[in-house]
């Protein structure tokens, strides 16, 4: 799957499928990304843990997001190995393309022309002391690690409905 649609991300899926979610420095235009995914199914046709078949699916959202889905065929959880290889296979590519992934400390918001940003936390802060970013501005969270809660809206909720709104002070609407 390569878009947002109406179905569900991922659909042959299923929610307790492990995610990781890349999130880019700056957007990437579509035929990066095109490019991107080929490389990403390329990696997923071959990846194994232990010598059991991984199956997996990769897209790519807001022109932001690589999101990488997977579940073991058969028994068990994918290895750490398993994992390390996804994400050299991921970071290979990116390099090869140009793609710079964002430091994990930023957050990473929707502004009101609907782009999305990531900040240093002191830069987001600010934002939100000058009210550019309220309780109902889009946040996301690129730590979630489940397919089933990124289906559920666990990666993208509104300010006040996430960890951003303790962190950063923002107010419920009156």
């Amino acid at each position: 799957m390569r878009l947002m649609t109406d179905s569900p991300l991922f659909p042959d899926l299923p929610d307790e499928a492990r995610c990781w979610i890349y999130t880019a420095a700056e957007p990437i235009d579509p035929s990066t990304q095109e490019a991107m995914l080929e490389q990403v199914d390329a990696f997923l046709e071959g990846w194994a843990s232990h010598q059991h078949p991984v199956r997996g699916a990769a897209t790519v959202l807001y022109d932001r997001f690589l999101v990488l889905a997977a579940t073991l065929e058969g028994e068990g959880d994918i290895s750490g190995c398993g994992i390390d290889a996804s994400t050299h296979a991921i970071d290979e590519a990116a390099e090869t393309l140009g793609i710079e992934w964002a430091p994990a400390l930023h957050v990473v918001y929707k502004r009101a022309d609907g782009t999305v940003a990531t900040l240093p936390r002191s830069a987001f802060r600010k934002h939100v002391q000058r009210g550019d970013v309220t309780a109902e501005t889009p946040v996301f969270d690129p730590s979630v690690t489940e397919l089933g809660a990124v289906r559920a809206g666990a990666f993208e909720k509104p300010a006040a409905a996430s960890w951003h709104a303790r962190v950063f002070d923002i107010a419920e609407p009156a």
